[in-house]
């Protein structure tokens, strides 16, 4: 395995460390198993092994029919996780989530019965579909790692790992996320429409049933030679989470990259007193309500240590930063309404911040 190193504005190739070997072996194992029933997303396969890896979660937002929840699953089976799926709708308690107290006449005493949020990986499903009540007891499980169920708080299972799925084109009955539950989502990964190539991959791999065809999803297929909708192997357990955890820890990030990738959060936010040229920025700070938080900070910082590991390396370097900077921050900025009546999106306005902010 080979490791690029920039000198001076060049490259040089050297032996990338043996122990190195293992995560990487790991990391193309998850890869290949869920390539076997996704078509292309690469981006989400490797955002789901990224939130998993730094114990963060993972917002996707994608139309019907990109494989979601499909891909959820399939993660969940090649992770051999204790899996929870719950589908979020308007008449949802946070008891149906947590769990609730239990009244037993034979004992005459009160029992807890734990909820489906006691699990490894939590699919929750059309997320913005809950009210408040139900996005708070989520909030504390995702920020805390434990619920309470009357006077007593619970710890959850180690790995804890949500992954929520919104749709952003059908809003009727739905609620909006809060910036505090958005801001707990380590990433968020916007699911694009597959490529031709890919769609005409996934219509050919579409399984026929009685003369007719059944559509699994647009995103979903079995793949020449793979396993389809077999069963598939477990490839990332505890002791392989330990492994990629432990290199990681040997991925160095250079102080003036710390420096730069804190100064692409503070750029985000309107009221930063590190602005140094306002005229400059001016452009796009108009169109940011709230920028991020200091935890935004973080995740920037592990999860280019993350792609930087991914890429067989171990420093980051600023194209780590920047490959995932949209992911981590399209969701912690609040836009103003002139972002909305100018048509913008957040990545808009982040693709701005990196032409702006200088390299280190």
């Amino acid at each position: 395995m080979k490791n690029i190193q920039f000198i001076a504005g060049r490259c040089e190739m050297k032996e990338h460390p043996a122990r190195f070997a293992r995560t990487l072996s790991i990391i193309d194992a998850c890869r290949s198993e869920m390539g076997t029933r996704i078509i292309g997303q690469k981006e989400l396969i490797d955002g789901i092994l990224v939130g998993f890896i730094a114990g963060g979660h993972v917002l996707l937002e994608g139309v019907p029919g990109l494989a979601k929840t499909l891909a959820v699953k399939t993660f969940a089976e090649i992770a051999a996780l204790n899996f929870s799926r719950i589908q979020f709708t308007p008449d949802l308690l946070p008891a149906d989530l947590i769990g609730t107290l239990m009244f037993e006449q034979s004992k005459m005493a009160f029992s807890v019965r734990k909820g489906p949020v006691f699990a490894n990986l939590i699919l929750a499903d059309e997320i913005n579909r809950a009210p408040a009540k139900v996005q708070s007891a989520l909030l504390e499980a995702m920020a805390e790692r434990q619920v309470t169920i009357g006077d007593t708080s619970y710890p959850l299972p180690d790995p804890f790992f949500v992954l929520a799925t919104q749709n952003p084109i059908e809003q009727e009955g739905t609620y909006s996320l809060p910036e505090a539950e958005l801001d707990r989502f380590l990433l968020k990964i916007v699911l694009p429409y597959p490529t031709l190539s890919e769609e005409a991959e996934i219509v050919k791999s579409s399984a026929s049933l009685s003369g007719g065809i059944a559509v699994r999803s647009s995103a979903a297929s079995v793949s020449a030679g793979g396993r389809g909708t077999g069963r598939l192997s477990a490839v990332i357990g505890p002791d392989e989470l330990s492994a990629v955890r432990a290199d990681l820890a040997a991925v160095r990030c250079d102080e003036a990259l710390v420096s730069y990738l804190v100064s692409l959060v503070a750029a985000t936010r309107p009221l930063s007193d590190v602005r140094k040229d306002r005229r400059q920025r001016d452009d796009y700070l108009k169109y940011i309500a709230f920028g991020a938080s200091p935890r935004a900070s973080i995740a920037l910082g592990i999860c280019s240590r993350i792609h930087a590991l991914f890429e067989a390396r171990d420093f980051v370097i600023p194209e780590d930063i920047k490959a995932v900077a949209p992911a981590v921050l399209r969701h912690r900025l609040v836009l103003s309404y002139e972002a909305g009546a100018d048509g913008l999106t957040a990545d808009d306005v982040i693709a701005d911040i990196l032409g702006i902010v200088p390299l280190p």
